[in-house]
This record gives structure tokens, C-alpha cells and sequence, in this order.
């Protein structure tokens, strides 16, 4: 079920804030959440925030600093799925999904990533298109929205379902962008892919 319509979890901006401060410093950072529209950080505890700030946020990230924006929405992405990791997905869950195999581990979280999709994708529409191998979808994004681009931009969600995958369904998993809606594409689509066997 989706959550009210405009509203994304607070790690769309909390953990892009220490990689941008690490690496453009605070004054900048701090230019930038301003002209984002982003007064206060969000407290992580009262749940889902405007996700207009947010994609802001993103959008700007990628005006200001292109040559950058890429590997810093890939570190923000990181640390959003560290911060789930952490604090979201119960450690007896997590084991079990450890000690799965790929086959099975992948379907389950798979479906609980389609589940949470109201925390990442706003007011987008999120689909599961297939759990083996996974292949997830998001119907006009709030983060590239009215954004155009030749190449796909949506580091930040590609880095946060890596993340996952990789610590609970083994390593070497990597989510490719191969559409998105930047590009004109109707849906921005990620598919899982496992570059090495561990």
C-alpha cells in the first residue's frame, strides 16, 4: 500500500548530507539544502518528509556539481542502505537471508523492497516487474523528474538496492539502470546483476 501521495523517507537527503559536507564542504552544502528549500534536516524518527526538497536536493546536486554527482549519489545511496541495514530490517531476518541461497534470498527481498517502495519512490509508482531475476521499476520518478539526460541518472536509488542485495544475497550484485525516465522512457528500471558467484 502506498503512503500519502508527494512524501519520501528522510535518507533521500540525511545521508546525502555527510558525502556532499566530506566533499564539497559545509558552506556549500549548506547553499544548496537552502536553495532546495530544505531549512532543517528531518528527524529521522517522524517518518516520511515533503519529497519536493528532496528531489531538489538531487536535481541540484547534479546542476552544481556534474562532474561529481554521480559518485556522490552512488555514496549517499550506500549509506542509505547501510542506514536499513542498521535500523529497518530485523538482524534475525537478515541472517536467514545470509544463509540462503541466491535462488531463494532474492525473491523474498525482492518482495520486501516492493513492499517499503513508499519510502524511496514518493509519489512515483513502484512495480516488481519480476523477482528471479529482479527487475524493479519506478513510474515517473519525483527524483529526475522533468529532468532530461542521454544517460540514466538515478544513482542514488541503483546504489541503495546494490547495497542491499549485495549484503544479504551475497556479493558482487550491481543494479543497472537501463532505462529511465530522464532518458524519455516511461519507467526508470533497474535489474539485478551478480558479476561474480561467492
Amino acid at each position: 500500500m502506498r503512503e500519502a501521495k508527494g512524501r519520501i523517507g528522510p535518507n533521500a537527503i540525511l545521508q546525502f548530507v555527510p558525502v556532499l559536507e566530506a566533499t564539497t564542504g559545509a558552506t556549500k552544502t549548506a547553499r544548496l539544502l537552502t536553495l532546495a528549500g530544505i531549512t532543517a534536516l528531518p528527524d529521522p524518527s517522524a517518518g516520511l518528509i515533503e519529497e519536493g526538497p528532496a528531489a531538489r536536493l538531487h536535481q541540484l546536486v547534479r546542476q552544481a556539481l556534474p562532474g561529481d554527482a554521480t559518485r556522490l549519489a552512488i555514496a549517499a545511496g550506500q549509506a542509505t542502505g547501510d542506514y536499513i541495514l542498521a535500523h529497518r530490517i530485523p538482524k534475525p531476518a537478515q541472517a536467514v537471508l545470509r544463509h540462503l541461497p541466491a535462488r531463494l534470498s532474492v525473491p523474498i527481498l525482492s518482495k520486501a523492497i516492493a513492499k517499503h517502495a513508499w519510502t524511496f519512490c514518493g509519489s512515483g509508482e513502484f512495480r516488481l516487474a519480476t523477482s528471479w531475476p529482479a527487475r524493479f521499476e519506478i513510474l515517473d520518478n519525483p527524483v529526475v523528474r522533468g529532468e532530461v539526460s542521454e544517460e540514466p541518472l538515478c544513482h542514488w536509488h541503483g546504489a541503495v538496492f546494490a547495497r542491499l542485495f549485495d549484503r544479504l544475497c551475497g556479493q558482487g550484485w550491481q543494479a543497472v539502470e537501463t532505462t529511465c525516465c530522464a532518458q524519455g522512457a516511461r519507467v526508470c528500471r533497474f535489474e539485478m546483476r551478480r558479476s561474480r558467484q561467492s
